[in-house]
């Protein structure tokens, strides 16, 4: 009865053992996570780039809307001086 349960009990292990996963399913999930980390890499080496991209178009943006109202106040001075001039005319 011992024998028995001693071989039941190997063939237990046995089976157990070669129910898990095999060196090539292993190497296989191996493979895929590496691949997988490369993934990984290489969308945070894309999310970097379009972070220094956006941050470039936002400090262009800027300096576009600071000359845009640079310019509105130069052709508000420039219309301002305009109208004195005219209406100097006007009163001569």
């Amino acid at each position: 009865m011992k024998k028995l349960i001693k071989f039941s009990m190997v063939a237990l292990a046995y089976s157990l053992v070669t129910a898990c996963a095999t060196n090539s399913d292993v190497e296989n999930l191996q493979s895929q996570v590496n691949s997988l980390d490369n993934s990984v890499k290489q969308a945070s080496a894309d999310a970097n780039r379009a972070q220094s991209t956006a941050a470039d178009a936002a400090a262009k943006a800027e300096a576009a809307t600071v000359a845009a109202n640079r310019a509105a106040e130069l052709s508000e001075e420039a219309n301002n001086k305009l109208d004195r001039k005219f209406k100097r005319s006007m009163m001569k």
